[in-house]
């Protein structure tokens, strides 16, 4: 049941995320004004609520990508990742390496397939 579970709420955020790429490369203006404004502090604040529980240990560890027998020394790879869309993704050319098309999910599993 967790793994159905999982799947389709994977799903439900590729959809989303299609849905917003969409929106951004093909919306008129005030559609995609309307979109930014309602879409862009929810954004904001998944971002801010995921890297907070990334935020470095006293000991400079990251505590959710640190196991018991390896520990990931900050900046883990959720804030490296976070730095390149947020802060450097501004200077790298279209098409980076990171871009993801609608139509090629490769993580997108129907439901019950395996």
């Amino acid at each position: 049941m967790d793994e159905i579970l999982g799947q389709v709420l994977r799903n439900a955020v590729w959809e989303r995320l299609d849905m917003l790429s969409e929106l951004a490369t093909r919306a008129d203006a005030p559609s995609l004004l309307s979109v930014a404004r309602s879409e862009l502090p929810r954004l904001t604040e998944g971002w801010r609520a995921m890297l907070s529980a990334h935020e470095p240990d006293e000991r400079g560890n990251c505590p959710t990508c640190s196991s018991r027998w390896r520990q990931q020394k900050a900046p883990c790879s959720v804030w490296r990742a976070a730095y390149e869309h947020l802060v450097a993704g501004g200077l790298a050319p279209a098409g980076g390496r990171h871009v993801r098309r609608a139509t090629a999910n490769p993580r997108r599993v129907v439901a019950g397939a395996r």
